[in-house]
């Protein structure tokens, strides 16, 4: 099993549970609909890995990451959900599921995570190559952590050492050989990591 750390402990999420869609300005650059309910996709513990594995079409999205102990959002961390674009773009338009585009083989990329007591003013950016390419918070995003929390366990079950993955502010693109990201989580502009990652 794949691990992440979080207080010099290393954990092995079962599952990492994403929600799609759910930054305003984001579905609009994708050229999608606003939907009527959250958009959820897993990705398993295979995903996890600790470097990009470049391959043709492959597509960055940043996003503030949360770990589930007892039920509840104890901590909060960065990541990058990788996307093969074409794949998913393929998969949509045949009403198919998004697992090949998604939950393939290393395409969640985690930093370590920091003890938190709330999620509120939490926020990303992301830098890619030394420009910033992608910024958002909480205040932004359709469905809020407490919401994806209750909404998360009662439709999959959410284990101690689960991880979800709150949505992806606009700026996504597509990733070239040899890029270099560096992610970093703040609160109220407070520095609380930084992650580096290509």
């Amino acid at each position: 099993m794949r691990s992440v750390k979080f207080e010099n402990k290393l954990i092995a999420p079962c599952k990492i549970v994403c929600i799609g869609r759910n930054f305003v300005e984001h579905i609009y650059e994708l050229g999608n609909e606003v939907p009527s309910e959250p958009v959820y996709f897993i990705k398993p513990n295979s995903a996890i890995a600790d470097a990009i594995n470049y391959q043709d079409g492959l597509h960055y999205e940043a996003e503030i990451t949360f770990l589930i102990q007892n039920g509840c959002i104890v901590a909060a961390g960065v990541g990058l959900d990788l996307t093969l674009r074409e794949v998913q773009s393929r998969l949509k338009a045949k009403g198919l599921p998004w697992e090949r585009a998604k939950a393939f083989r290393g395409s969640a990329l985690l930093s370590p995570f920091v003890a938190i007591d709330s999620w509120q003013g939490l926020a990303i950016e992301a830098y890619r190559n030394g420009k910033l390419v992608q910024k958002g918070s909480v205040d932004l995003m359709i469905h809020k952590p407490d919401f994806l929390v209750e909404d998360m366990d009662r439709i999959f079950g959410l284990d101690d050492g689960d991880i979800i993955m709150s949505g992806t502010p606009k700026g996504v693109g597509e990733i070239a050989p040899g890029d270099r990201f560096e992610l970093k989580l703040l609160r109220d502009e407070k520095l609380l990591l930084t992650f580096s990652v290509g």
